[in-house]
C-alpha cells in the first residue's frame, strides 16, 4: 500500500455567470469564508490519516449545512413548493458506491448515501425506498421545512411566474458574486488521501422550479460523481441533462485510462468541447491519482477551493 503521500482536498459550491450587480468585497467575502472553512476541515482530517472517502463526505456535510449553497438547509424548491434532494458518494479504491435521489426527510443526504454505499447491495435508492432506508440505518430525519429559507422561497415565487426552470436561486438579504438565477446549484469534494486512495462525493437540491421527480446527474454515477484510484475522482456542477447525456464524470476516467489523456486534457475535452457542443454549461472538480487538481469550468465563475498537504486554503469565485 502506498504511504506518504500528500493528501489534496477541492471542494465546489455550484458554477455560473457573474451577477449583473456590482458585487463588494464584503459580499463575496461570505463565500470565501465559507470555502475557507470547509476546505481546511477535511484538510485537517486528512493530515490526520482519514480516507479521501471521510474527507469528501466530511466536506459535502458541511456545504449541505450551509444555507449559501444548494444542498441540504437552503436546498431549492420544485414546482410544487416542495424539496428533492440527491447525493452521491464513491470509493476510488473499491468502486463501490452509493447514492439516493428524490428525498424530504433526510437532513443530510450525503450521510444517505455513504449508507447505501456501505450496505452494498444497491447503488441507487429514491424516494421513500430512500428514506425508509435511512430511517433504518439510523440517520437523522427532519420534516421538510428544515431545507427552506426564505430567498429560496422568494426566488420560486418569482420564477414560477415566469413558467421558467432555473439552475439555483437569488439571494434576498445580498447580492452573491454569481448571479444565483443563472447558476447551478450543486456542491462536491474530491480528495486524495495520504494512503493514495480518492473519493468523490456530490449532493444538491436540484433546480428552481424543477418538475416533482427530476432527477439530474449528481446521483448518477459516471455522469456528475465518479472516482477511480487508476486514474481520478470527479464531482460535476452544471446543466444536469447535458452531464447525463455525456456521462461527464466517467469520460474523464476513461480519457486518461483507454487514451491517456492527464487530467488536464481530459477535463478540458469534457468541459470545453463535449459539453458545449450539446448547449452543456458549468464546471467540474476532479483530482488524480498523482495528485493533479483540475476546477474547470465554461462558466464566468465557479465557487470553489482547495489544499494540497498543510498549505493553506485557496478559494476562487470568478475564473
Amino acid at each position: 500500500m502506498k504511504k506518504n503521500i500528500t493528501p489534496v482536498i477541492a471542494i465546489h459550491g455550484g458554477a455560473g455567470t457573474i451577477s449583473a450587480a456590482t458585487t463588494s468585497a464584503t459580499q463575496a467575502q461570505a463565500y470565501h469564508d465559507a470555502l475557507r472553512g470547509i476546505v481546511q476541515a477535511a484538510q485537517t482530517q486528512l493530515l490526520k490519516g482519514a480516507s479521501a472517502l471521510d474527507a469528501t463526505c466530511l466536506a459535502v456535510e458541511l456545504l449541505e449545512e450551509c444555507p449559501l449553497f444548494n444542498a441540504g438547509h437552503g436546498a431549492v424548491f420544485t414546482h410544487e413548493e416542495t424539496h428533492e434532494l440527491d447525493a452521491a458518494v464513491m470509493d476510488g479504491a473499491t468502486l463501490a458506491a452509493g447514492a439516493i435521489a428524490g428525498v424530504c426527510h433526510v437532513r443530510r443526504p450525503v450521510r444517505a448515501a455513504r449508507a447505501v454505499l456501505e450496505d452494498g447491495a444497491h447503488v441507487l435508492l429514491a424516494g421513500a425506498g430512500a428514506e425508509a432506508f435511512a430511517r433504518e440505518h439510523g440517520l437523522e430525519m427532519v420534516e421538510p421545512f428544515f431545507f427552506s429559507t426564505e430567498a429560496r422561497r422568494q426566488q420560486l415565487y418569482r420564477v414560477r411566474d415566469t413558467g421558467r426552470v432555473v439552475t439555483d436561486h437569488e439571494g434576498a438579504a445580498m447580492t452573491p458574486p454569481l448571479d444565483e438565477d443563472k447558476k447551478f446549484g450543486t456542491v462536491g469534494a474530491v480528495a486524495l488521501d495520504m494512503h493514495g486512495h480518492l473519493a468523490a462525493a456530490t449532493s444538491t437540491g436540484g433546480m428552481t422550479n424543477k418538475r416533482v421527480g427530476r432527477i439530474g446527474d449528481s446521483p448518477l454515477i459516471g455522469a456528475g460523481t465518479y472516482a477511480d484510484d487508476r486514474t481520478a475522482a470527479v464531482s460535476c456542477t452544471g446543466s444536469g441533462e447535458m452531464f447525463i447525456r455525456v456521462a461527464a464524470a466517467y469520460d474523464i476516467c476513461a480519457r486518461m485510462a483507454y487514451g491517456g489523456a492527464t487530467l488536464e486534457a481530459a477535463t478540458h475535452a469534457v468541459v470545453h468541447q463535449s459539453l458545449p457542443a450539446i448547449d452543456g454549461t458549468g464546471g467540474l472538480i476532479a483530482i488524480d491519482r498523482h495528485g493533479n487538481l483540475s476546477l474547470a469550468f465554461n462558466t464566468e465563475g465557479m465557487y470553489r477551493g482547495h489544499a494540497r498537504g498543510d498549505e493553506a486554503p485557496a478559494t476562487a469565485i470568478f475564473a
